[in-house]
């Protein structure tokens, strides 16, 4: 479910003009879909759909960024604003005094193996 890559739409329009989440969002994060797979999304942004769909599977915001071929700062607002209604679930790194836990890391790399 890639956005049209012809669409004359601005990436950021999509956000209203936004640049930055109302929650600040490590790319690293993971993303999970909120909804089930039925539910009705006729009220929602084509943009909302791609995500939740794509995140019935976990993946982080960067994956959704490239995978959907949006700007990583217009992806970080649309969770977060998902975020906020419930229809995504948010998991951010944990830092241990200042360094990545060492399984995010693993995890990381597992994906970018799989590219």
């Amino acid at each position: 479910m890639h956005p049209d890559p012809a669409s004359p739409v601005r990436p950021y329009a999509v956000t209203g003009g936004r640049t930055a989440p109302k929650v600040k969002l490590a790319m690293e994060a993971l993303v999970s879909s909120a909804t089930a797979e039925h539910r009705e999304f006729s009220h929602i942004t084509p943009e909302y759909k791609a995500i939740s769909q794509l995140c019935r599977q976990v993946r982080s915001v960067a994956e959704v960024s490239a995978l959907l071929r949006i700007p990583l700062g217009v992806v970080r607002v649309l969770i977060a604003d998902m975020a906020a209604e419930g229809l995504v679930r948010v998991h951010q790194p944990q830092l241990d005094a200042g360094r990545p836990d060492v399984n995010l890391l693993e995890r990381v790399l597992s994906g970018l193996r799989r590219l």
